[in-house]
Parts: structure tokens; C-alpha cells; sequence
């Protein structure tokens, strides 16, 4: 300590956390080699990324799901830090799909013991609905998972996240590489949140590697890897493209609905989520704002490709992306200025100063099952057995000015309309218009909805018609079985509890 230091601590006490100089590169030694400023974060394997980042059992880690069906990090990270002994770990995903099945094998081994996620699929999803995890999976939705992040609720230790391009201070971005995904929405929450964070990174270039949506400040580690994902499986699944007839059918009745709900008018904004017959809705959309001479300011949400061919016709001023559902969504956002990146904070945090989803005027979402109070089940199947996430669903339902759910009628001869949902994930005051193969239901609290279509000729009814017409073509579903034990606990946007998810009773042979 200098003789300066000295008498300033002696005159002025509350200033004793100052100390002396030390040379210029004291707490930055990595200046003292060329070599190490430059490559400094840069991990030659993914085990020295997790030494170097501090991981211990019991920590939390975090992956997003842009690659969605594609995703290979998650497996990978999980199957290393099995290999490196790890145990008792919370596993926090922005979603889980079918083909994190593998996971199944790394819970049983202990390695992970929680689960916070939007949703999950495939044998994973079932092995967890038949008791697999002594403690229940955590359910959130999108804007759900910036609000536990918010508070504190859910603490991200290491991030790992997948990126198809990086340069080696950390910089990256979905648009570029092999592996393109579009928009890292969910990735940029967590580089914000977790202490530490890991980049994954299939491409490295130079520095300085914009736009960048993951910035150099938020990453503390860099490991160069073969693949992070196959974004060909982006559009499967819950994101499929459909050529479905019926599916079709409800989708144009959707876009009818629009046209017709009083919010379709020159600047209006919208949302289509992930299921196939909202996606297609947009399709339908194309020749009614055109012939009307409308002009939608914004679409939000994942993108779709369908959506950017009405940005480039001008049909859509702006693309508000926080996940893009199909590679030409991906190209757009790399190409088009009005096709902008936002995070999942961005779009629907309940607890963000301003969440873009306030802004929606109409929003077009799928259904597992709703019932005659239109609540709506997006998470268990008719078995009971958990195969959806939560996602946007609440978040956009509660904020939008016209929320619409689009459904077939039956699944394979299980009704869709049901008295009472399997598992509550967004409440019937957030649905205004449910829209099926066999008609158009509204809900009764928005009667002036229903007028207006019924003044522009769609068929609508009461919802109570069309549970009895599914009832008469299927006959009474058998209620699901199930056991005392808690297996998923359904939270709301704001963080409270909305439903839980019980285990699946075990058939008696």
C-alpha cells in the first residue's frame, strides 16, 4: 500500500475498500500475451469449459431450443457432465422435444434431480408422467421463465448454448454458418441472466463477428464444436408445415374469423403460434389484405416463412422474431431489416417494463384439448400423459386483444372439446374465439365478437354444441386414471400455480 493510499484511508474511513496501484495490467494479465488477449475464453474441449466455468453438483444449467427437433447440444453437454461425475443437477431448458429421449437414461443416474422447462415430448415426457423424477417437472411459459429468472426463483449457473457462429470473444449470432437457426431469442435471455456463460459454436471467424444477438460482455467461454444442430429439424413437429385438408379448412375459417372480428383494419398487429393450422392461417391471410388494402404494422412471435413472404410484399411492416419456426424465416432475418431479433424478455415477460405481446391485436393459437369454460390444454394428451408445452400460449392469450384457438373437432376419435381439461394451462378468460372443422364457438364474454360474425355468415355455435356433437361421434371419453403423486407443476405466467400434472395410473393387467 502507498503512502497515498494510506492517508486517504485514515482521513476518510469509508473509503478503505480502495486500494493502491499495482502496474497496468494487474487485473488484466491476459494483456501481458498477444496470444492470450486474443484466445483467452477459447476451451480446446468441452471439459475444460466446464472446469474453467465452476460447475458443481448440484448447480443449474441452462440450454435453449432454437434447433428445436434438431438440437444436439443438450444431449451432448448432459452426456459429458455424466461422464465427468456430476450428480444432482437442475436441468432449466427453454423446452425439451423428442429428441432429448437419451435424458431419460442421465435422470436415472442422478445427474439430473429438477426440471424447469416450457414443455416436453417423446419417451422423455413419458417416463416423467409414469413417476420417473421424485421431484415435479417445473412447467413455464416463455414470459413464465423471464419472470423466475426475475426474481431469483430460478438461478442459471452455467449456460450452454448452442450457436452456429461466433468469433472467439464471444460474439454470435443464429443468421451465419452452416447450422443457420435465425433468431437466438431465448439464448439472449440466458447470456443475460446466468453467471457464467458457454458458447458452443460450430463456425469461429474474426473478430468482430455482428450483428451480434449474444455479445462478447455476457460470455465468458468459447469451445469450438462440430455441430450444434440440424436446422432442417426446425420445422417438424409442433412446427410442421401442413398440407392436412382439415387442418386447411380451419385455418382459412381463422383467417375468416379475422377478417370479420373488427381488429382487421390498416395497421393491425398479429401472432400465429406453432401449431399447423395456425401457421397456415397466415397463408390465408395474403389475399384478404390485399383485396382489403390492409397493412399489418407488426407480426410477432416465432416466424415462419409464410409470414416473411407477406413482410417482402409489404403486407407485414414489421417481423418481431424470437424463434424462427423454418430456414427461410432464418434467411430473412439475415437479409431483411424489418425482420428484428428480440428476446424472449422482449416478447412476453409478464414482469418487463414494456413486453411486445402488449401490443398484439390478434393472436391465432392450437389447442390440445378446451373445455366448455374455454380453458385451454396444451400440455397432457388424452392419456395423460404430457406431449406439449406451454410456450407463448398463456402469455399471448392474456395480452392480445382478440385471442383465437384453432383445433379440429377429434384427434383420432378424441374430442378436442372436452367438459372439463385434462390440465389447465391457459384460463378461458384469456380465449375469445375457438375455431373448428365443425364450427365456430365465441366466448360469451365477448358478444360483440360473436355478432359480427354471425352478421358476416360463419357458422358459429355454442361451444356446448360442439362438445355434444363430438360426444355423439365418439361417444363419452373415459376419464384418465391417475395417482395422488404430483409429477408437473403447471405455472402461469406471473409464477403462480395454475394446475398440476399427476401421475399416470399404471393399467392392471
Amino acid at each position: 500500500m502507498n503512502n497515498q493510499t494510506e492517508a486517504l484511508h485514515g482521513a476518510f474511513p469509508h473509503l478503505r475498500h480502495l486500494t493502491s496501484f499495482d502496474g497496468e495490467h494487474a487485473a488484466t494479465p491476459w494483456l501481458d500475451d498477444a496470444e492470450a488477449k486474443l484466445n483467452r475464453k477459447l476451451c480446446q474441449t468441452l471439459e475444460e469449459a466446464v472446469k474453467r466455468a465452476g460447475l458443481q453438483d448440484g448447480m443449474t444449467i441452462s440450454f435453449h431450443h432454437a434447433f428445436r427437433e434438431g438440437d444436439r447440444v443438450i444431449n451432448t453437454v448432459v452426456a459429458t457432465l455424466a461422464g465427468m461425475g456430476f450428480k444432482n443437477l437442475t436441468l432449466a431448458s427453454s423446452s425439451l422435444m423428442t429428441c432429448n429421449d437419451v435424458l431419460v437414461d442421465f435422470i436415472r443416474q442422478g445427474v439430473i434431480t429438477r426440471i424447469y422447462t416450457s414443455g416436453m415430448r417423446g419417451k422423455l415426457a413419458d417416463a416423467i408422467s409414469h413417476g420417473l423424477m421424485a421431484e415435479p417437472v417445473q412447467i413455464h411459459s416463455h414470459g413464465g421463465r423471464v419472470h423466475l429468472l426475475e426474481t431469483g426463483e430460478l438461478h442459471i449457473d452455467v449456460a450452454f448454448l448452442g450457436v452456429p457462429c461466433s468469433d472467439t470473444f464471444g460474439n454470435a449470432n443464429g443468421t451465419q454458418g452452416q447450422s443457420a437457426c435465425g433468431s437466438l431469442g431465448y439464448a439472449m435471455v440466458d447470456a443475460h441472466y446466468a453467471d457464467k456463460v458457454v458458447l458452443l459454436a460450430e463456425k469461429l471467424v474474426p473478430f468482430p463477428n455482428m450483428p451480434a444477438s449474444l455479445r462478447q460482455d455476457q460470455v465468458d467461454l468459447v469451445v469450438p464444436v462440430e455441430r450444434v444442430g440440424d436446422p432442417g429439424k426446425i420445422s417438424v413437429g409442433a412446427a410442421r408445415v401442413t398440407s392436412n385438408p382439415r387442418e386447411l379448412m380451419i385455418a382459412r375459417s381463422a383467417a375468416q374469423v379475422i377478417e370479420h372480428s373488427g381488429y382487421f383494419k390498416n395497421g393491425f398487429s398479429m401472432q400465429t403460434g406453432s401449431g399447423a393450422a395456425a401457421t397456415a392461417c397466415t397463408r390465408f391471410m395474403e389475399e384478404k389484405m390485399t383485396r382489403h388494402g390492409v397493412v399489418a404494422r407488426f407480426a410477432l412471435g416465432g416466424i415462419t416463412g409464410s409470414l416473411v413472404d407477406l413482410h417482402e410484399k409489404g403486407l407485414i411492416e414489421k417481423l418481431l422474431d424470437t424463434q424462427c419456426f423454418d430456414s427461410q424465416a432464418a434467411a430473412s432475418l439475415a437479409r431483411n431489416p424489418g425482420h428484428i431479433e428480440i428476446s424472449t424478455e422482449v416478447y412476453a415477460s409478464p414482469d418487463s417494463r414494456a413486453a411486445s405481446c402488449d401490443q398484439l391485436d390478434v393472436v391465432i393459437l392450437s389447442a390440445l384439448e378446451i373445455d366448455l369454460d374455454f380453458n385451454v390444454n396444451v400440455i397432457t394428451g388424452s392419456d395423460g400423459v404430457m406431449r406439449g408445452a406451454s410456450g407463448g400460449h398463456c402469455d399471448v392469450a392474456s395480452a392480445a386483444n382478440l385471442t383465437i384457438v384453432v383445433a379440429p373437432l377429434l384427434r383420432t376419435r378424441i374430442p378436442t372439446v372436452v367438459k372439463r381439461v385434462t390440465t389447465c394451462v391457459t384460463p378461458g378468460e384469456s380465449i375469445d374465439v375457438l375455431v373448428t372443422d365443425h364450427g365456430i364457438a365465441v366466448n360469451p364474454a365477448r358478444p360483440e365478437v360473436r355478432e359480427r360474425l354471425l352478421a358476416a355468415g360463419l357458422k358459429v355455435v355454442d361451444i356446448e354444441t360442439l362438445y355434444q356433437r363430438a360426444v355423439a361421434l365418439t361417444g363419452e371419453p373415459r376419464p384418465v386414471a391417475f395417482t395422488d403423486r404430483i409429477v408437473g407443476i403447471i405455472r402461469y405466467r406471473d409464477g403462480s400455480v395454475i394446475d398440476v400434472v399427476r401421475q399416470v395410473q399404471e393399467e392392471q393387467e
